[in-house]
């Protein structure tokens, strides 16, 4: 039985059952956020290969996925400071990208929750 080829609509359905995740932009590409933060988006930098999904995760976890599996997960020079990934749409299965999805949701939540409030807010009088 042949594979149903995965695109962005399968990426939009596993994500948006996440909690928090909506379906944005970046940079003029389908993005998922959650909270307003990047989780997982079309990569439109040329260095990406076409049919690839970029997915914000953790430098180690990235460096687990490129050695575990390095012909369906990638990184290019532009990507190297980016906690991110980069994911060969053919080469994953719907089960591989829940769980790639619900990793970058963990780590974009968790990330979110450490960081510093923002110097904009007004303080209580």
């Amino acid at each position: 039985m042949p594979r149903t080829a995965i695109n962005f609509d399968t990426v939009r359905k596993i994500g948006l059952a996440l909690p928090g995740v909506e379906e944005s932009t970046a940079y003029g590409s389908p993005a998922l956020k959650v909270h307003g933060k990047l989780l997982a988006s079309v990569p439109v930098n040329r260095s990406a290969e076409p049919g690839s999904l970029a997915v914000r995760v953790g430098f180690d976890d990235r460096a687990e996925l490129l050695a575990a599996a390095p012909d369906v997960y990638y990184v290019t020079d532009h990507y190297l400071n980016y906690s991110a990934v980069l994911v060969r749409l053919s080469r994953v299965t719907p089960d591989v990208l829940r769980d790639l999805l619900g990793m970058a949701h963990k780590f974009v939540t968790a990330h979110e929750a450490r960081r510093p409030p923002s110097r904009n807010r007004r303080k209580p009088a």
